[in-house]
This record gives structure tokens, sequence and C-alpha cells, in this order.
């Protein structure tokens, strides 16, 4: 698909032509701040500058919190203790880091949950989408890895529980698990191989946003209409579009300095609001918590683990065909891995015609039921075993597959779409009228 047509970087001076035929970075930078786009663009456009900043924050306190963390079973807990109480501004710079990682996850749940919606993982963006499934698998990675490092009673029992998920895979799943602790259980190895990797991977995730902010730029943004830019000439896609500076670079400003006040009153007045009391305990392998929870952002799929049971008829039919080689532990390590990878192949599930929900009368109903079902899933993923907890947690469940795999597919065939603009422009002047006039 050919680009949207604007206009592109042009060297003047002399010392601009110079640099321009070796190295055309500023030709670069000024592509990416006027790309053409969508002029309709809402406020569900905001969360891509608000992750990309969320990035850089992790990333720089975290630099300046590794210098003075050690990464050893007998000291960890000690040295984050020392920088709570002994470094300057260290108690800040760590609870900065915490709840930076809440907040990522806040706008990187939002993001997807905008791209569900008005279906910005259709073609021709398919590729942008499997990268953001990707940079969030890594999110999920180091989120988790840096949850080990304070060696906190939670943090420690996270991983046993965690990491025991990959000794379930038949045949292989012990040596795997093995070679993932660097021993027999949780240890000093584990954790600097978990502090290893903790470091490395938001550098991994930076180079997957690079490409991603390269393949949207290729494609276009997707807007709340579905409709395309069009792209026949200049004059037209200058119809459809603002340059991104100043127009959405202001806008995504505005809202990341609300999002910011709001976060930085939670780390300044609540900071451990998010965390668990048991984490302020140094880990110790003999004594179990009374009920070992993952943050906050892993529930929904922590509920989808332990829903599938034994007991439940799907695990035993499996079972019984597979001659027990997926029992229901494994069972249940796929069902998590399976919700994340039902969202990834959304592309090729959602059969309708039409890219935006907005016009989709169906569709915003069972969406509307997803959203409530995921924020039940993180509830019931923090509840015990017991009770009628699990049966929340499985019926949850049943309808996060049943959405992905059969209402997606059914509603393109079933649904009849509302009428939608021709195009952008047509959008944009019955919102707000036609600004010449």
């Amino acid at each position: 698909m050919a680009g949207i047509p604007h206009d592109h970087y042009e060297p003047k001076s002399g010392a601009e032509k110079w640099l321009h035929k070796r190295l055309p970075i500023v030709a670069l930078a000024y592509d990416t701040l006027m790309i053409p786009t969508p002029k309709n663009l809402n406020w569900m456009w905001i969360w891509g500058i608000v992750l990309t900043f969320c990035l850089v924050v992790q990333i720089v306190t975290g630099i300046v919190l590794v210098m003075h963390y050690t990464p050893h079973a007998d000291m960890a807990f000690a040295s984050v203790e020392h920088i709570m109480r002994n470094v300057n501004g260290g108690y800040m710079l760590r609870y900065i880091h915490a709840n930076g990682a809440s907040l990522f996850f806040v706008a990187v749940y939002l993001h997807i949950f905008r791209g569900l919606y008005y279906g910005s993982y259709k073609a021709p963006r398919e590729v942008t989408w499997i990268i953001g499934m990707l940079i969030y698998l890594a999110m999920m990675a180091t989120a988790f890895m840096g949850y080990v490092l304070p060696w906190g009673q939670m943090s420690f029992w996270g991983a046993t529980v965690i990491t025991g998920l990959f000794g379930a895979i038949p045949g292989i799943g012990a040596p795997i698990q093995e070679w993932l602790l660097g021993g027999p259980a949780v240890d000093n190895a584990t954790l600097n191989r978990f502090f290893s990797l903790h470091y490395l991977l938001p550098f991994v995730i930076a180079a997957l946003v690079a490409v991603h902010i390269w393949a949207f730029h290729t494609t276009g943004n997707n807007n709340p209409t579905g409709v395309e830019v069009r792209r026949t000439s200049k004059a037209e896609a200058d119809k459809d579009t603002l340059p991104f500076w100043p127009y959405f670079v202001m806008k995504d400003l505005f809202a990341l300095s609300v999002i910011f006040l709001v976060f930085f009153a939670i780390v300044g007045f609540m900071p451990n609001y998010l965390g668990h009391p048991d984490n302020y305990i140094e880990a110790n392998a003999l004594v179990t918590p009374a009920h070992i929870v993952p943050e906050w952002y892993f529930l929904p799929f922590y509920a989808i683990l332990r829903a599938f049971t034994a007991d439940v008829w799907v695990v035993q039919l499996v079972q019984f065909v597979t001659f027990g080689i997926i029992d229901a532990k494994f069972f249940g390590v796929l069902a998590m891995f399976g919700a994340i990878a039902v969202m990834a192949l959304a592309p090729w599930l959602d059969t309708s015609s039409v890219r935006s929900g907005k016009y989709r009368p169906m569709f915003k109903w069972w969406f509307a039921l997803l959203a409530v079902d995921f924020i039940v899933l993180m509830w019931v993923g923090a509840m015990p075993t017991d009770g009628i907890y699990p049966y929340i947690s499985l019926v949850a469940s049943t309808y996060w597959f049943a959405y992905f795999l059969v209402l997606l597919p059914l509603l393109g065939v079933i649904e009849k779409p509302l009428a939608q603009p021709a195009t952008i422009e047509e959008d944009f002047k019955a919102h707000y009228g036609n600004p010449a006039e």
C-alpha cells in the first residue's frame, strides 16, 4: 500500500545538505513529527505517548537503582532497604519505578482494548498488531523478573509458582524449569538470571517499540471510523489529516501531564497501595505465605490458569484424549498462554468487513461484556481458590475464549453494520463542523 502523500524534508543550507547525504537523521525526525495523522482521533489515542514515556521512565530509574542493588540472595533484600533508607532520593526512585510498572500496564491494557474496539488489528495493520503483542509479552516477562528482585516473601514464592508452570510441560518441563532457575529450586542463581534479564529486556522492548512505530508509520494510523485516509492525491489526504506536530503532540502532552499528575500523587501519598505487605518480609523458603498473589496486572491470566482444574469436564476430556499427557496443570498453562494467543490472532478471527466497533451494534455489547469480563478475571485472580470463586473464574475464562474463537467469527457473518462515513473529513465535519465556515 502506498504511503499517505505529504511533504518530505528538503535540506536547505549547505550544512543540512552535507549531513543529509551522510546521515539523514533530520529527515527522519521531520517525517516522524510531520507524519499526516487522521484528524478525527479521539482521546483513546493518547496511550501510545504515555507508554513511550513510561518506558523511558522505567529505563532511567532502573539504571540508577541498579547502581545500588546487590543481586545476591543473601544481600538483595538488604540492598533494597539500603536504597530506601540511605540513598539520596532512593525511596522516590524505587516508588516511581514500582508504580511506573503499574502505569505501564494500565496504559497498555487501555491501548490494547482501544485497538480491539476500533479494529486497529485489521488489514493492513496485522504486523503492527503482532509486534504490539510481542511488546506486551516482553513487558510481562520484564515485570515478572523485576518483581522477584526485592527478594521478599511474595517475590520468592511468586517465582516458585510461575517457574513451576514450565515444569508442567510433558517430557521436557523439568529440564526447562531447572535451566530457568539455574538449579533445582529458586535460589541465588535464579536471582542473578532474573536480574540480568530484567536489565536487558527493556532495551529489547525499546527496539520492538521502534519497529512498532515504523510499522504504523508505514500503514498510517487507524482512526475511530476505521475509514482509511484518501491516498489518491496530497490535496485529498490533507483534507483527512493534520500533521502530528503541533496538533497531536500538544494534545498528547496535555494528556500526559494530567496522567503524570495523578501518577505522582499516587507515588507521593500512597506508593504501596498496589503492593503486597508480604513483600516487606525477607524471602524464606521454609515459610509459605497463606495466599500467593502476583501483581495486579497478571491477575486476569492467573485466574485463567487456576480456572481449569481436574474437576472441569473439558480438562478431563482432553486428558482422556491425550492419554494423560495433558493433565490439569498443563492445561491451565496452555489456557493462560492461549488467552494471550487468541488476542494476537484477532486479525484472522474477526470476519467483519467493518473495521470500527463504532458501526457494529451487536459487537458493541459483546465487547462491553469482554471489558467487564477482564475486570472480573482481575478481581477473582486475587481471591482464594475455594468457595464460589473457582466457578466465577471458569465462567469468566470461558467467555474470554468464546469471544475471540466464537463471537468474533460469527458476528462478521450475522451482524448488520451501520452506515459508515465515506471519508474521515465527513466524520470530522459531522462532529466539529466546517472550520472554514
